[in-house]
């Protein structure tokens, strides 16, 4: 949700206007993400350039024309990706020449690129591959550092329209290498204004209650926009400038200080900022190891901490315990306790913990335990309990978390690893670390 009231008295500088075409049948058939436009959308936004719209298509040439011509039409850069491969799918080449009226041409540097690629990979090229050097007239071939499909970028009418390889590496490298610096040059030489966005991540409070707690101290206005994105991770507030200079740099600043003195207890994380990451960072300058127990996440909370790299040197071991039996064997859980209170149970879960630290002798034990579903629940134990634990040679005894999630089995369980992160974020932030991170928060 985006909240924007108009102001009258303020003038700025237009935004460039954005938008992403996303080209691929496959994308329309539920086989494949469109994961371009997450990178595309950051990536022109921190070039200056507002994305207003995103579409996808299908690989039909006509259509293809149409969707860019719309956009062509709204937007002062558009950015395709998809449909420059070499399969007889792959119509954004000959769509693009249609609607602008451009014809292909072959083009010499894009054909000596695709030998040397191909070369490279112990390939021939075929007459389809070939194919991919064939350009709209007029247009600027874009190297592609990785792929053999060359991308390319024109002006029609007051429009910039770029064509990348649907391929998501290939793609991603080209804007970095070759679009970034002409869209930064082109923002220097337009004066258009440039956006100033944050990204403030929370976990623990719903979208209408931090919305609720932030009336009457951030005021959208023309030029600033204030936005909410929920998921199961959490809640992310949304601060956009769009007006250039020092004064909307400390408007903004001052809006993110509001945001931290109402809801701060709730921010884990800034921009690109993970939870698994900060928590990391944490234990790191702790100088605490940490052993994981997870039943009901199966290995998710474990994953998402070695996707940080350097991770080795905080996590120690994570074990999977999802039958009862596991419990007993691997952790030394009492199997009296899972008679008398459940698998599901705050006895249980800080018998994980404790007995996950004990036998790594890690600094730290945590543990998840719940009922991820759909089925499993009953009126005293719905789907979606689960309680978490966590165990440290400061403490009396465990401390355990009770949480009930609604969602999917995919959405429980994700809340639930993030749950269990921020448990442990919590805590660490009550202990003093050997040296104190300026990101800790």
């Amino acid at each position: 949700m985006t909240l924007t009231i108009p102001d009258p008295n303020a003038s700025i500088r237009r935004v460039r206007r954005g938008e992403i075409v996303a080209i691929g049948s496959e994308l329309l058939l539920g086989g494949r993400l469109d994961t371009n436009s997450l990178f595309l959308a950051r990536g022109l936004s921190a070039a200056g350039i507002e994305v207003r719209f995103k579409s996808v298509v299908g690989d039909d040439e006509a259509d293809i024309a149409a969707a860019l011509r719309t956009a062509c039409g709204r937007a002062d850069v558009v950015v395709a990706t998809g449909g420059l491969g070499p399969t007889r799918d792959d119509r954004t080449r000959q769509a693009v020449a249609r609607f602008t009226g451009r014809p292909l041409r072959r083009r010499a540097a894009a054909l000596v690129a695709i030998r040397k690629r191909l070369a490279v990979w112990g390939r021939t090229p075929t007459a389809a591959q070939l194919r991919q050097a064939l350009i709209p007239a007029g247009a600027e071939v874009l190297k592609n550092p990785i792929g053999s499909a060359p991308g390319f970028c024109l002006s029609w009418k007051r429009c910039l329209l770029v064509a990348l390889p649907g391929v998501p590496r290939e793609a991603e490298q080209m804007f970095a290498q070759s679009l970034v610096p002409k869209l930064s040059e082109g923002r220097s030489r337009s004066g258009h204004a440039t956006i100033v966005h944050r990204l403030l991540h929370t976990f623990g409070l719903p979208e209408a209650d931090i919305e609720a707690r932030l009336a009457g101290v951030i005021h959208p206005s023309r030029g600033f926009r204030l936005g909410f994105l929920t998921s199961p991770l959490g809640v992310t507030v949304s601060l956009t400038e769009l007006r250039s200079g020092r004064t909307a740099l400390g408007r903004l600043e001052r809006s993110v200080s509001a945001v931290y003195q109402r809801i701060g207890a709730y921010v884990y994380g800034e921009d690109q900022e993970t939870m698994e990451r900060v928590v990391g960072r944490q234990l790191a300058a702790r100088g605490l190891t940490l052993a994981v127990a997870e039943s009901c996440t199966g290995g998710l909370i474990g994953h998402r901490l070695t996707e940080v790299p350097g991770s080795s040197v905080y996590l120690d071991r994570v074990a999977v315990c999802y039958s009862n039996r596991a419990k007993v064997d691997m952790l030394g859980v009492p199997s009296h306790l899972m008679e008398k209170h459940g698998a599901v149970s705050a006895a249980v879960a800080g018998a994980m913990a404790n007995g996950i630290r004990r036998r790594s002798g890690a600094g730290l034990g945590l543990s998840v335990t719940g009922i991820a579903g759909p089925g499993g629940g009953t009126v005293a134990k719905p789907v979606g309990l689960v309680f978490i634990g966590l165990d440290a040679q400061a403490l009396r005894r465990p401390l355990v978390q009770e949480f009930c999630f609604h969602g999917d089995r995919a959405a429980i369980k994700l809340r639930a690893s993030q749950a269990a992160l921020n448990f442990l974020r919590q805590w660490l932030l009550s202990r003093r670390p050997t040296h104190r991170s300026h990101r800790d928060k």
